[in-house]
């Protein structure tokens, strides 16, 4: 009656020993590291990169505990923060002698002292918040007039190419800040160009004006979608680029109508976390100037003509282009790595947009045999990616870049062809660094919070219920093993109120427990044997625990949904540990009570503490 078989108890070995290896990482703590990581997209982290950070500290006494070479960046852990201090400064100095041509970013973290067989296992800690694990906090204020200004910027570009292809003449097309002007000769003209915008063109508001000129504005919902297209465009490049740089589980949320949070947690170096959110980068495509004037300009023999720009290239040349903007990074969609099929060589393949992939076809169609240049802006500063000659008009939205390049010059441009592109700047508004110290004090409260409620409550269980409330103990601590495994292998993110949904949980665990025992105890005291009322207490136990911890499941699943921030993170700690006591407080304390006094055929009484008769308060059956 009360026998589990072999397999059941198989489950809860198997569930106990998982549970134990995915939660011990936890338990290792993390080490103060010191990470060195590219500002440039010229700038290469490889083996050499390693060498002269071992040589850095080797020459300031700084002994480093592990160096270690990622995809990104180098990472050199140490036994104390007075080391890693030391190290920053010994680093910063090797690798940025001129400030503020600074190529590396240097910048203190955080990494866990997870042993390798555990991580060959795949076993990792939880990430924790800001709050437990310190780091800082910016509040960045995204340029929506920017926004509108380049949408108009690349308006303008297609209303010149609408009106040529129509063959209308005009006296000029010009922006003034968000509005676009055309100029016409005569009212033909002026009411042949309105005509075609606005069959062309329905975003647009127009009005004419006595001396035959079109002012054209975008209409105020086609202006909010563009700005709230630039919020999350920039959230989706915020997350590319600090995801590639390495920062664990970083925090990016809208907030507001033209507001962006960034956590980083474990970064406790403000100025370097300002260069981090430094490197994320706009894209433009333009025109190569091949003019005599910009020729000359490009090998240095002249001034740039005017309407046209000089950035440098990779290899120190120099290239000269015109001012229009043809393409921006709004308007590609991915950007991957691979070889051209003609000639096996590296090259990158991106994929435009649908209003993309027409400009392209159009440009390049009309401009067979010239240069077009791919522009990255990182930090200000204006690189010429690549600048390869048009061959033939391209169509279908799928565009190779190649010639010239290696196959890691490929994968690094493709990286920032993809994650690098902000369809606004963005300025920081607010910030605050949380401290380890502080961190590491609101870890202590919290553990120490879920330790003295985890031990009220098994004192309470163990003197009530006696051996019963000792399996309810022991399914407690299982329940609270299996949940933090259970965030560990899910790499949630515990903040305090996970902490505060941790501790809620071990209270609605305890409470299935105590409606079991109950049961229990109600059918001894109707005169039921032990294995009866055990076998009855659980089964009629399981219909009241599922309904309740449904309804609990529900509203957390709610939080889920429609909570946002801290509200989710409880959300998410509350809804595991349903699952979680569920699992413990039925199955598994079932399978405890069963190897102990399922076995026994001839059970007279059961250790549950007294149970006590409603007639005349006299004890039925005592604790044994």
């Amino acid at each position: 009656m009360n026998r589990y078989p072999l397999w059941k108890y198989a489950i809860i070995l198997i569930a106990l020993l998982i549970s134990a290896i995915y939660a011990l990482p936890n338990l290792f703590g993390e080490s103060p590291a010191v990470q060195v990581s590219a500002a440039r997209s010229t700038v290469r982290i490889d083996s050499g990169t390693v060498t002269r950070v071992e040589q850095a500290l080797t020459a300031q006494g700084v002994e480093a505990a592990l160096i270690q070479l990622d995809a990104n960046s180098v990472k050199a852990r140490f036994n104390s923060t007075d080391d890693q201090l030391k190290a920053r400064d010994a680093l910063e100095k090797a690798f940025n002698p001129d400030p503020a041509d600074a190529g590396h970013v240097v910048a203190l973290n955080l990494l866990p002292r997870t042993p390798a067989w555990l991580a060959a296992l795949g076993a990792s800690p939880m990430y924790l918040g800001l709050d437990l694990r310190g780091g800082v906090h910016f509040m960045l204020q995204v340029d929506m007039g920017a926004a509108l200004q380049r949408r108009a910027d690349v308006l303008v570009a297609d209303l010149r190419t609408l009106l040529r292809e129509k063959g209308v003449r005009h006296g000029g097309i010009s922006r003034n800040g968000q509005t676009m002007e055309l100029r016409a000769g005569d009212a033909q003209t002026l009411g042949a160009a309105s005509d075609l915008i606005r069959a062309q063109f329905p975003d647009l508001v127009l009005t004419d004006t006595p001396d035959f000129r079109l002012i054209a504005t975008l209409r105020p919902e086609a202006a909010r979608l563009v700005q709230e297209q630039a919020l999350k465009q920039n959230i989706t490049t915020l997350h590319n680029r600090i995801n590639e740089l390495g920062v664990a589980e970083p925090v990016i949320q809208q907030q507001g109508a033209d507001r962006i949070v960034v956590q980083l947690p474990g970064v406790q170096d403000t100025a370097k976390a300002k260069d981090i959110l430094g490197r994320t980068a706009t894209l433009e495509v333009r025109m190569v100037d091949e003019s005599t004037d910009g020729q000359a300009a490009e090998r240095g023999t002249g001034a740039v003509p005017f309407g046209s720009e000089r950035y440098p290239e990779r290899g120190g040349r120099s290239v000269v282009v015109k001012r229009d903007v043809l393409l921006t990074g709004e308007n590609l969609t991915d950007a991957q790595a691979g070889f051209d099929s003609q000639t096996q060589e590296a090259a990158v393949h991106l994929t435009l947009d649908a209003k993309g992939a027409r400009i392209f076809r159009d440009v390049t169609r009309e401009n067979v045999g010239k240069r077009m240049a791919i522009i990255l802006f990182e930090k200000g500063r204006g690189e010429v990616v690549t600048a390869p000659v048009i061959r033939g008009e391209i169509g279908g939205g799928r565009v190779q870049i190649s010639g010239a390049m290696t196959t890691v010059e490929a994968n690094d441009t493709a990286l920032l062809l993809r994650a690098g592109s902000l369809a606004a700047p963005m300025e920081i508004v607010e910030e605050r660094t949380i401290g380890p110290s502080l961190g590491a004090e609101n870890i202590a409260k919290g553990f120490n919070s879920v330790m003295w409620g985890f031990a009220v409550i098994v004192f309470f269980m163990c003197v009530y219920y006696a051996l019963f409330g000792m399996f309810s103990s022991i399914a407690l601590g299982f329940n609270l093993l299996l949940l933090v495994s259970l965030l560990s292998m899910l790499q949630a993110t515990l903040t305090l109120p996970g902490i505060a949904a941790m501790a809620l949980a071990l209270g609605m665990a305890i409470d299935s427990n105590v409606l079991i025992n109950e049961r229990v105890r109600e059918e001894l005291r109707r005169g039921a044997s032990p294995q009866v009322a055990i076998n009855t207490g659980y089964d009629h136990a399981w219909g009241t625990i599922l309904d309740s911890n449904v309804t609990s499941l529900i509203a957390g699943l709610a939080l889920l949904i429609f909570g946002s921030g801290p509200v989710r993170g409880f959300a998410v700690v509350h809804c595991l540990g349903i699952v979680t006591s569920m699992f413990s407080s039925v199955f598994f304390s079932r399978g405890l009570v069963n190897l102990w006094y399922g076995r026994q055929k001839k059970l007279k009484t059961v250790s549950i503490g007294t149970v006590w008769r409603p007639d005349d308060q006299t004890p039925a059956v005592k604790a044994d």
